[in-house]
């Protein structure tokens, strides 16, 4: 293939169990607020399933899986508490999983528009990117809050393609859970899932179209879904 292949073409990336492994910090901020709540930490095999919804729907299966009301993780104040707790923690041992840094410096070299999508707070998602040197790589951040609809919506990936001046029809989302292949699904784009990232039920059982055990494998997986789309349009023309 020739090195600009990609031209025209974005690839949306959801942020925690994709590119971060960020469970380390979400869980140690959820687990600090259930022992101040008088309640026992989520343990952390369990807590990594409850990440991808975003921090209240973290905050609500963990008081859930303690046994505790759900109602009391509902509070506005608890979840301000969340936000401080999480901000002075958010890359204390949140690290991109392996392979990261250099999947996107080649996906970049061959021309695709890189960004993510995710449903962790815009600002947030910067300030963990930032911390981690990751920031640069992406020409948008798309939170819940700079889109009409969030994941699982398709809206969310759409208007994120489009804040980075692409165009939906040649757009691949990489994620780890059911909100992105819902998204995806919606949105009518291809969607390669990673098998390490956090989700409570069996990824094989969420739909992608490819499915990876490694990050370096999403630049074959995006060749994979380019062949096909290719091949899809030569038999239309």
């Amino acid at each position: 293939m020739s090195l600009r292949d990609l031209d025209g073409w974005t690839v949306l990336f959801d942020l925690d169990g994709t590119l971060v492994d960020s469970a380390p910090d979400l869980v140690g901020t959820l687990n600090r607020l259930l022992v101040e709540e008088g309640l026992p930490p989520a343990p952390p095999e369990v807590a990594r399933t409850l990440i991808g919804s975003g921090a209240r729907a973290l905050l609500a299966h963990g008081f859930e899986a303690a046994g505790a009301d759900v109602e009391r993780a509902r509070s506005d104040a608890l979840f301000e508490r969340f936000l401080v707790d999480y901000t002075a923690h958010i890359a204390d041992g949140s690290r991109a999983f392996e392979g990261v840094v250099e999947t996107l410096e080649r996906l970049a070299e061959r021309g695709a528009v890189l960004v993510v999508a995710t449903n962790k707070r815009s600002d947030l998602s910067e300030l963990l990117l930032d911390r981690l040197d990751l920031r640069r790589h992406f020409l948008a951040v798309a939170g819940p809050d700079r889109v009409s609809a969030r994941k699982p919506s398709g809206a969310h990936l759409k208007e994120a393609v489009a804040m980075a001046g692409g165009d939906p029809a040649r757009a691949i989302m990489v994620g780890d859970a059911a909100p992105d292949a819902e998204a995806a699904r919606d949105a009518d784009m291809p969607c390669v899932l990673t098998t390490f990232g956090y989700t409570p039920v069996p990824v094989d059982t969420l739909g992608g179209d490819v499915l990876i055990d490694a990050f370096e494998d999403v630049e074959e997986a995006i060749d994979g879904i380019l062949a096909e789309f290719y091949v899809r349009r030569a038999l239309k023309a």
